[in-house]
């Protein structure tokens, strides 16, 4: 078999297996169960979870944020890298669209989730008023899943034109990748709209990107409770989600280098320099922290200073010292050495880091919650503390699920790594059109 056709053999999609099929049954149960949960709280109200009139926004909003920081891996991987002509990082941009594009639409979704009346939501879009953070937060969203999508599909066209002759011997999958490819031919023409459009749009997705994060970030800012009453959030956010973001890109890649076998394709160089950008990105995001916490400390005032016990002493205490020095601290002892940015080692530190972002979220959200202006009188003893109902986790996990079975199907149907841009680098390409003429 010849060099660009083994590249092609390699990288084309696969039917799943057996432990595929069983992953995504899997991944259908609990949305299944998601969705039996969903219809009771519809049917009951949010009177069945635990949020109630000091904790409005509980595990679903943090939850919220989590999609919205892993969304922010497309920007950086797909944009700012390929802008910055860090070639290598090419075998990991379809990975990066791709959870970029699961984590918004869920994004979207967990909103709709978390209202009351899901079915008033038109009246976001009747009248909204532009005082208002909340419908920036959902043109920004919209928008940055529009641009998304654009960034998915555009590098897929001439792969799609590659997998159209790859299957001929399956004629319907070969015409839904002909329609998809839209008559790709590769001629100078077509090359000079690709290139341009995806340079384009690579420019575009970045300030929106900040823009989304900033904007969430405004959400809770703009409010005057201890804990959210930061200048610091925007930036705080956003080095965050480059965190999450790097962290959820190392564990996929991991997860499709094992499955696939594509050890030739996502090297252990890839997976050094992922370490690299990811110990970068953990200490500027604690950086960020020290500096979240320090501001307040200083300050101490009354509010703040109970914040700041409920993290550091009290009740979240245990999560919070979790969250800081396991899914933060340690990965970045680790990925200073270089054994530690090894594949497997890697992918620990991946998981740690994903996890204690999705921890972070809830301690950003849930402890300011409970340091209402007005005191507690007059309320159930249960509304002092809050910790999310059986319901509510099991939406939670149903959205998670949803999620990872959206990458799962895209991945089933799409290259994982870049058919066209891996042979052009590796100078195939030309060598196979040559040999076709």
């Amino acid at each position: 078999m010849k060099s660009y056709e083994k590249l092609v053999h390699d990288l084309a999609p696969r039917e799943f297996g057996k432990q595929g099929k069983i992953w995504v049954g899997f991944l259908l149960i609990v949305i299944f169960a998601a969705l039996i949960a969903y219809y009771q709280q519809i049917r009951k109200g949010l009177s069945i979870t635990h949020l109630n009139d000091y904790v409005l926004w509980g595990v679903y909003i943090s939850n919220f944020v989590f999609f919205v920081a892993i969304s922010l891996v497309g920007s950086l991987v797909t944009a700012i890298l390929r802008l910055s002509g860090a070639k290598w990082s090419t075998p990991l941009t379809r990975i990066s669209e791709v959870i970029a594009v699961a984590a918004i639409i869920m994004a979207g979704l967990t909103i709709i989730i978390d209202m009351g009346r899901p079915e008033r939501i038109y009246n976001i879009f009747l009248h909204g008023r532009l005082q208002s953070p909340i419908i920036w937060d959902v043109l920004v969203i919209s928008t940055y899943l529009f641009i998304s999508l654009m960034l998915l599909f555009f590098p897929l066209l001439p792969d799609f034109a590659i997998l159209k002759k790859h299957f001929e011997n399956k004629p319907k999958l070969s015409k839904v990748y002909a329609a998809l490819s839209l008559n790709w031919t590769g001629s100078k023409y077509q090359e000079g709209i690709y290139n341009k459009s995806i340079s384009i749009l690579s420019i575009l997705i970045i300030p929106v990107a900040f823009g989304i994060h900033t904007v969430t970030a405004w959400l809770f800012a703009t409010t005057y409770r201890p804990g959210w009453d930061s200048s610091n959030f925007g930036p705080y956010f956003i080095a965050g989600a480059f965190v999450a973001g790097a962290g959820s890109v190392v564990v996929i890649m991991y997860v499709l280098r094992r499955i696939y076998n594509l050890e030739h394709y996502i090297t252990d160089f890839h997976f050094d320099k992922m370490g690299k950008l990811l110990v970068l990105l953990c200490l500027v995001y604690l950086y960020f922290n020290i500096n979240e916490y320090l501001v307040p400390a200083y300050k101490t005032t009354e509010e703040e200073s109970d914040h700041l016990y409920e993290l550091f002493a009290g009740d979240y205490a245990p999560l919070f010292w979790t969250v800081i020095v396991g899914g933060l601290i340690v990965p970045i002892f680790i990925l200073l050495f270089k054994k530690g940015r090894k594949p497997l080692p890697l992918f620990i530190v991946g998981i740690l880091v994903v996890l204690g972002a999705w921890w972070k979220r809830y301690l950003i959200v849930t402890p300011t919650l409970l340091h209402p202006f007005l005191p507690f009188q007059g309320v159930p003893k249960s509304w002092h503390s809050y910790f999310p109902s059986a319901l509510e986790w099991t939406i939670t996990f149903g959205t998670l699920a949803s999620a990872l079975l959206i990458m799962t199907l895209l991945f089933r149907y799409l290259p994982i790594i870049p058919i066209h841009e891996t042979a052009e680098e590796k100078g195939l390409l030309k060598h196979h059109k040559n040999e076709e003429l």
